[in-house]
């Protein structure tokens, strides 16, 4: 079946969402999440306000696929409600770069993807405050706007820029020895900007050869894992394994890290934060 309708409407209500993010934009108070024990993960009224935009709407349009999103409507656990037929699960993050969000730095997305028996088959990451929309779906390929994007085809090199998540600690406070030896060269180009998504976004774009995120949760890689599929690059988590089909039965909010490169580039990065942990 065609995903033609289901994307386009996913677009639109990125867009109506992106629209609530950006009335909020830089006025907000940094909330941390009551559901997530010992942490200090960022969370906003306006994060809240974008996921009851976009689940209403999905629940309407589609009344029999599952969701999942970082919060529920009070705000004291994520959402993870089953499909009640077939296996379609929606999964979103409202503001992907919340502490950008607060701050009033321009790099944030809102992320809707969807997985149907746990894998990747569609995926929108818009960069509200520049109005890129980048989007693919299953067997139709990755796109910003009307440009078909197309990972890099090349390996490698001087020139190389790599996107880096912004906290590497593995959660005992300990930065991995792969992490600190690509900071401390100066071949690669190293950028951070705060987003998981738009990050990977950039491999599927063809503009950065990797990207690397060691916190991230599903709601993080859902969406842009149909992009860089769709370009022709490769996602993995950080031991090389498939990270889909991605059993959702449980779900709570449990990392996922993950690796987004090029064909030529995945596998020397993966070498190297296996050989350094």
């Amino acid at each position: 079946m065609s995903l033609n309708h289901d994307l386009q409407y996913a677009i639109d209500l990125a867009r109506g969402a992106g629209k609530i993010a950006i009335d909020h934009f830089g006025k907000v108070e940094r909330l941390t999440k009551t559901h997530v024990a010992t942490s200090n993960e960022a969370v906003t009224e306006a994060d809240r306000a974008v996921q009851r935009f976009i689940v209403a709407a999905l629940r309407k349009r589609f009344p029999d696929d599952g969701v999942i999103g970082e919060e529920n409507d009070l705000g004291d656990a994520i959402t993870n409600e089953r499909a009640r037929t077939g296996e379609r699960v929606w999964v979103i993050d409202p503001i992907d770069g919340t502490n950008n969000f607060v701050a009033g730095f321009p790099n944030f997305a809102v992320c809707i993807g969807l997985l149907e028996a746990g894998a990747p088959v569609m995926g929108i990451v818009y960069d509200v405050c520049r109005d890129l929309m980048y989007a693919a779906a299953k067997g139709q390929g990755a796109w910003l706007g009307n440009r078909r994007l197309q990972a890099l085809a090349t390996p490698m090199g001087d020139s190389s820029i790599l996107m880096m998540t912004s906290n590497c600690s593995y959660g005992t406070g300990r930065t991995p020895e792969w992490a600190k030896r690509w900071i401390a060269q100066t071949d690669w180009k190293l950028r951070i900007i705060g987003s998981a998504a738009l990050e990977a976004a950039q491999v599927a774009a063809g503009i950065a050869h990797g990207a690397v995120t060691v916190n991230g949760k599903l709601w993080d890689i859902a969406a842009p894992a149909a992009l860089v599929l769709e370009a022709g690059a490769f996602i993995t988590d950080l031991q090389g394994n498939a990270i889909f089909p991605f059993n959702l039965s449980g779900y709570v909010g449990a990392k996922v890290p993950f690796l987004a490169a090029a064909p030529q580039a995945h596998r020397p990065l993966l070498d190297l934060i296996l050989a350094h942990p």
